[in-house]
């Protein structure tokens, strides 16, 4: 597979439809994309009309790539991303972000849902990212590199641009939200994580746990890419309620949060648009 011939071929399509470069990304997880139904001006694009794109399945996963303009500054959403535990190979669950980056993304915002792992976190708080732990047992860049995308390797020290974490929690604290900050682990699913396991990541520094956003932030930084990651926290894990996990209830929370979730990225999206502007 040609990764990079791949990239030019779904760029090529999705700016025949959106002739504009955007300057912001986009990924929403589970149960977070009624965000989309606020905008009214929008090209909306099915992933599987997108060359190279594959099918999502996973409920709460809409599987639409959305631009729009906001005030001038062009912004792209993945509606819905790939998971690695729908058997996907780690580069066609990385694709969709590679895209962003070859249609000229700069900064891009990667949510998800999560379990909470820090006893100071519980269902329904919005946890900035500040840090990961990858337990997936792959990394996406794996393989031949191409230096048209990106180093060999690259530097993973501040992954989370810090600038990206302060303009989060200046919004959350504007809309009166709990600032709460974190570390991000994430396996490799689909089953939920055994309460010796969330001990182990306790110990390891993990705030939260998914399965998710690690792939797509490694592949967002080998690009460039300023990333910010939020957190939806729509259940405790494993062992630290004696609730059983399920997908159901993760997406019951994740909608019973939208509102905050969606005031939050709107004005985090204007503020950056105002930035972009020099404004």
């Amino acid at each position: 597979m040609n990764i990079y011939n791949n990239l030019l071929e779904s760029k090529k399509y999705i700016t025949n439809l959106f002739p504009y470069q955007p300057d912001i990304g986009i990924i929403l997880g589970s149960g977070l994309g009624d965000f989309v139904d606020t905008l009214s001006q929008k090209t909306v694009i099915d992933y599987s009309k997108i060359p190279n794109f594959k099918s999502v399945k996973i409920k709460g996963h809409a599987g639409k790539l959305v631009l729009f303009d906001l005030n001038g500054i062009k912004i792209a959403i993945l509606q819905g991303r790939y998971h690695y535990y729908e058997g996907h190979n780690i580069q066609d669950v990385i694709f969709p972000v590679r895209v962003l980056g070859s249609l000229g993304v700069k900064k891009i915002i990667i949510t998800n849902a999560a379990g909470g792992i820090d006893k100071k976190l519980t269902p329904g708080n919005l946890m900035i990212i500040t840090d990961h732990i990858n337990m997936m047992g792959i990394n996406p860049l794996i393989g031949d590199n191409n230096d048209k995308i990106g180093t060999r390797f690259p530097d993973m020290t501040n992954v989370y641009t810090k600038e990206l974490v302060n303009i989060i929690a200046e919004n959350m604290r504007k809309l009166n939200l709990e600032v709460k900050e974190g570390v991000y682990s994430a396996l490799s699913g689909p089953s939920y994580e055994t309460p010796a396991e969330i001990k182990m990541l306790r110990v390891l520094g993990a705030s939260a746990v998914g399965m998710s956003t690690v792939p797509e932030a490694i592949a967002a930084r080998h690009m460039g890419m300023k990333i910010a990651g939020i957190s939806c926290i729509t259940n405790l894990a494993a062992g630290i309620s004696d609730n059983e996990l399920n997908h159901k209830e993760v997406t019951k929370i994740a909608n019973n949060v939208k509102d905050d979730f969606i005031k939050l990225i709107t004005n985090v999206l204007n503020q950056l648009s105002l930035k972009k502007k020099g404004l």
